[in-house]
Parts: C-alpha cells; sequence; structure tokens
C-alpha cells in the first residue's frame, strides 16, 4: 500500500478521534472550535473530512480529491474565522498541517509521486549565469538577491505570523534571554549566509540564485565546511527570528522550510551539480556532509 493511502488512512482515524474529543471534552472544543456549532459543523465534516479520508485510504481517487478540498476550504474558512473572533486558533494550526498533508498524499495517491520538479520552475529554475558578465556584477546580483529573500523570508513572513499567532491567541511568551540568543545567533548565521553569497559569486562565477548559477565549482570558504552553508544559514536565521519575536510559530514555519528544502530542492539541485560537474562533484559530496559542519575534507 503506498504511503499517501497510508496517511488518508491516520487522517480518518485522527479526525474520528478528533471528533469525539470534541463531544466530549469542552476545552478541545473551544480551543479547535470556539464558538461554532459543533453539530452543524459536524454533518459536513465527517461525511467529508472522516468519511472521506477512509474511502481516499481505500483507494477511490475522487474521495481524496474531495477530502484534500474539504480540508482547505474548513483551513481558510476556520483562518477567517478565529482571526475575525480571536477563538479556535488551535484549529486552524491542526487544519492547515492536515492540509498540507492532504495535498501531499493526494500528489501520490493520483500521480503515483509527489512531483517535487514543479518547485523548480520559472525563476527557480536551473541556469547558469552568463560568465562575461564579470565578477563585480554577479556580487552586486548576489547582495540583491539576499536582501530581497531575507526581507520576504525572514522579515515578512514571520511578522504575518506572529501577527496571526497572536491573534489567534496562541502566543506564548518565551523567557527574556531567549531573544538575547536569538539575536546572536541571527548575527553569527547571517554572517555565514553572507559569507557564502560572496565566495559562491566570486570564485563561482554567478550567484546562488538558481536562475543564475555559478559557472565554477565551489569548495572554497564555508563550502569547505558543509555542503549547504546557505541553507544552514537560513534555517537558523528562521529559527533565529522566531526567538527573537518570541514565536513558536515562526520557529515551526523555519523548521517546515528545513524540510521542504532537504526533501524537494536538494535533490533536484545536486543532481544538477552531477550533471554539471560529474566526479568532481560526486567527491565532494562523498567527503563533505549535507548540514553538519566539519573539518575542511576538500580546499578550493
Amino acid at each position: 500500500m503506498r504511503w499517501g493511502r497510508l496517511y488518508f488512512a491516520a487522517q480518518a482515524v485522527l479526525g474520528a478521534a478528533w471528533w469525539v474529543a470534541v463531544a466530549g471534552l469542552p476545552g478541545v472544543r473551544e480551543a479547535t472550535l470556539g464558538g461554532l456549532d459543533p453539530l452543524v459543523v459536524a454533518v459536513l465534516d465527517v461525511p467529508l473530512f472522516v468519511v472521506g479520508s477512509a474511502l481516499a485510504a481505500a483507494g477511490i481517487r475522487a474521495a481524496a480529491v474531495i477530502a484534500t478540498a474539504w480540508t482547505l476550504l474548513v483551513t481558510l474558512a476556520l483562518a477567517g474565522y478565529a482571526t475575525i473572533t480571536t477563538e479556535a486558533g488551535w484549529g486552524v494550526v491542526a487544519m492547515a498541517a492536515a492540509s498540507a498533508g492532504s495535498v501531499v498524499a493526494l500528489l501520490e495517491v493520483i500521480l503515483g509521486r509527489v512531483p517535487t520538479e514543479w518547485i523548480m520552475r520559472g525563476p527557480f529554475a536551473f541556469r547558469v549565469a552568463r560568465p562575461r558578465q564579470g565578477r563585480a556584477v554577479h556580487v552586486a546580483a548576489t547582495m540583491l538577491q539576499i536582501a530581497v529573500f531575507w526581507g520576504f523570508f525572514l522579515v515578512a513572513i514571520p511578522l504575518v505570523v506572529v501577527a496571526a499567532e497572536r491573534r489567534w491567541d496562541l502566543h506564548v511568551a518565551l523567557p527574556e534571554p531567549v531573544g538575547v540568543i536569538g539575536v546572536v545567533v541571527l548575527a553569527l548565521s547571517s554572517a555565514l549566509g553572507i559569507w557564502s553569497g560572496l565566495t559562491m559569486s566570486i570564485r563561482g562565477n554567478g550567484t546562488p540564485l538558481p536562475a543564475a548559477m555559478p559557472n565554477e565549482f565551489v569548495v572554497s570558504g564555508p563550502y569547505r565546511f558543509v555542503r549547504n552553508p546557505m541553507a544552514l544559514s537560513g534555517i537558523v536565521q528562521g529559527a533565529a527570528v522566531g526567538l527573537i519575536l518570541s514565536s513558536w510559530l515562526v520557529v515551526a514555519y523555519a523548521v517546515v522550510g528545513s524540510l521542504v528544502w532537504n526533501y524537494a530542492v536538494r535533490p533536484h539541485e545536486e543532481a544538477d551539480l552531477e550533471a554539471k560537474f560529474g566526479d568532481e562533484f560526486r567527491a565532494y559530496r562523498d567527503s563533505v556532509r549535507c548540514w553538519i559542519p566539519q573539518r575542511p575534507a576538500l580546499l578550493g
């Protein structure tokens, strides 16, 4: 049995268990549904979510589509309700997780796999930078990329997440020293990101962005210690921002981002590098770890 069907089976069981808890535990009902009438919600949710997930687990593709569509609709509706009323915040979190899982499982049920290559399209498609532009141009482009990406992923999105966390009454205050630790970690990880980007643009004659990748294989600077220093930097930065903002949801956002990058993006990136640089990349991959820094094994 494919794992997509197993996911829908687990979702059906957990959905049924949740409805039992809603019926018997006022705390669960209030945290996940707020002031909504559980009987009214159950009339649609039990057949479309619980039964639909069970039928999807049995291999009925139409049921998988219906269950996933309903899960997405409920997530959006519940998010709107929580934003207006400040109630049912935990229900939004639970349904958002169910939506993500349902979409991935639906793709596996319908297509037999998760087409992660869809991510690497448009501005994220792999293209080599034009070498004649010169290093100064690549350095300038790299710094612009860093400013744009950091502004979006480390400022804009976290601020939205924090606003939602507080509006949905999910905020849990962290001890004050945690924020100071976050500032230190953010500074160190940002320095690593800048070092990595500059090394890539100067030594690689390109930029870190997939649409303008380096022309030369880079094994110098931070790349001597870890294969993906910019990804490592970004993930740690995201977690540090979460600590600074005292937001567990931002930390969770960073963790989810690391999983997406590791399992959806990295395989395509490394396959592209292997196609371009062959034995040179394979030797590097076998000598330098992906995530955990180590003593330099190769020098550029």
